[in-house]
């Protein structure tokens, strides 16, 4: 890799995603007289096509969104309800003692497509017949299977071949895809041309969302016409905090953007900018640790429970919680999370002024696992992260939201937009989200070198692992995982790269040319580009 890696200029646009036959959608929507949000929309389509196994109109979806026309920060909760029949009481006469992670009782309302709808409505130039044009043609038409996809396919065979519907699909010829082979999605093609022809009706309470219904009921599931009938996309009012001359934006709860902010918070009282590698490192982990145990402790869904916000972002707050921090000592047990998350994020500008970070996904590899019907669609399984604990705060209920993984970030100077990213990676998104911030702003990093930078991630990745596990790519200097080791921090060293630590996408404001900078994950497919 070259040392100077600046980032991808753009003065009309600038499309930032994981895979590049979706970064060019966007782009194409871009030339043909479209907005960032027309773009996001389209993107994201693609995305549902190319990379099913993270994203697709079975899932949920967050967004912030700079509208230049209404010159403020919109936040977009497009997540989905538990289904009306998901008490605590079914779950637990089921024998579940903790929910269940995969299939049909993990599957909450899908919430993308009524995300997909209300943005365009409110923010965009087209329609959703317009943008979704390319996703229905590579559907239809196929695209080479890309090798992230041939991996995760191989890796959760079995989990794929438990439904039928699922396995036609993911399994063509009765085995993984190899990289490379063309993938053919003929239902989901159909899906998506009955969303072009009927917008968000045809699947909320329509062809789809009955296709949706019948598969659900008919293989024990809990989802309802009811449920999708009932489902509705939600603008909410942004939280924000200051770090270091920026407005930092993020969605409120049920999204756990504030674990983002209260980090933020706690690092901005202290001098990062001359702290060397470990201890700048050693006092992310920290933050990161304090503001997740007051995320598990308050974060639901605000509807049900009462959510501190104003409280958790106090000021005083953070410097209470900051005077918990130790210079060489590791806290342990602050929190508990889980990595393994499966997403998306994209990013989108536009020469006329509109900027949008947007996060989408099914939760886990595959969501569920399960096709409903002949729909083609993947059902998220975002229902594990409730608790069936009656005594938590995320304890599951009937049409609520849970705790959601999804953080997009917009950041503001001066009433002026400067800065929008994300990431993949469940509990792993505000821990990256903090690594490109203070590359960004402490250490002056350009933007692509933010995101190349060596990463770290603390918690577990999947149920089981150790929740003090600390893992840190091996481009950090030797020194770094020793001086983390000696502080009590139990170090894992993996691979320079890893993508694991989520893959992010990110778009800058130049300051001196007033250029909009893109910039793409090295971990994956990722790729940038401006017009």
């Amino acid at each position: 890799m070259s040392h100077h890696r600046p980032g991808i200029l753009g003065r009309h646009g600038v499309v930032a995603s994981p895979h590049p036959l979706a970064t060019l959608a966007g782009i194409q929507i871009l030339q043909q007289g479209g907005n960032a949000v027309d773009a996001a929309v389209a993107t994201n389509a693609v995305l549902a096509v190319v990379h099913p196994h993270m994203c697709g109109l079975g899932g949920d979806l967050f967004a912030l969104i700079w509208h230049a026309k209404e010159g403020r920060v919109l936040a977009l909760n497009a997540s989905g309800e538990a289904p009306r029949a998901a008490s605590l009481e079914r779950y637990r006469k089921a024998g579940y003692t903790e929910m269940p992670f995969r299939g049909l009782w993990s599957a909450t309302v899908p919430g993308a497509v009524n995300g997909w709808a209300a943005a365009l409505a409110r923010c965009g130039s087209m329609d959703l017949k317009e943008v979704l044009q390319p996703a229905i043609h590579l559907a239809e038409a196929g695209f080479p299977t890309p090798t992230e996809l041939a991996q995760a396919a191989k890796a959760e065979r079995s989990l794929l071949e438990a439904t039928p519907e699922t396995a036609r699909i993911y399994l063509p010829g009765g085995r993984p895809p190899g990289a490379g082979e063309i993938l053919v999605q003929s239902d989901l093609a159909r899906s998506l041309s009955a969303l072009a022809e009927g917008g968000r009706e045809a699947f909320y309470a329509g062809p789809v969302g009955a296709e949706i219904a019948r598969a659900s009921q008919a293989k024990g599931g809990l989802l309802t016409a009811e449920d999708l009938a009932g489902a509705q996309a939600e603008w909410v009012a942004p939280i924000a905090v200051p770090y270091r001359g920026l407005r930092v934006f993020q969605c409120p709860p049920n999204s756990q953007g504030i674990a983002t902010l209260m980090a933020l918070q706690i690092l901005e009282g202290l001098d990062l900018a001359g702290a060397s590698e470990a201890d700048r490192l050693h006092a992310m982990v920290e933050a990161k640790k304090l503001a997740f145990a007051d995320r598990d402790r308050c974060v639901s869904d605000p509807r049900f429970v009462s959510v501190p916000v104003d409280r958790l972002l106090d000021p005083a707050h953070a410097e209470a919680r900051r005077g918990l921090l130790s210079p060489d000592r590791a806290m342990a047990g602050a929190s508990e999370g889980q990595l393994d998350g499966d997403t998306i994020c994209l990013c989108t500008a536009d020469g006329q002024g509109n900027w949008v970070a947007w996060i989408q996904s099914l939760y886990s590899t595959f969501g569920s696992g399960v096709v409903a019907g002949s729909s083609g669609i993947l059902l998220q399984n975002r229902g594990a992260y409730f608790s069936l604990d009656p005594e938590h705060v995320n304890r599951l209920a009937p049409g609520k939201r849970t705790l959601h993984t999804l953080t997009p970030l917009l950041a503001m100077r001066e009433d002026r937009p400067v800065l929008v990213a994300g990431t993949r990676g469940a509990d792993g998104q505000p821990q990256t989200l903090l690594t490109i911030l203070t590359g960004l702003v402490d250490r002056g990093l350009p933007m692509q070198e933010a995101l190349d930078a060596p990463r770290w991630v603390h918690g577990r990745r999947v149920r089981g692992d150790d929740p003090e596990s600390l893992r840190i790519e091996s481009r950090f200097a030797p020194e770094v995982a020793s001086a983390l080791a000696a502080r009590g921090h139990r170090v894992t060293v993996t691979v320079p790269f890893d993508f694991n630590m989520g893959f992010a996408q990110g778009i800058l404001r130049d300051p001196e040319s007033d250029c909009l900078v893109g910039a793409a994950d090295p971990r994956g497919d990722c790729l940038a580009l401006g017009v």
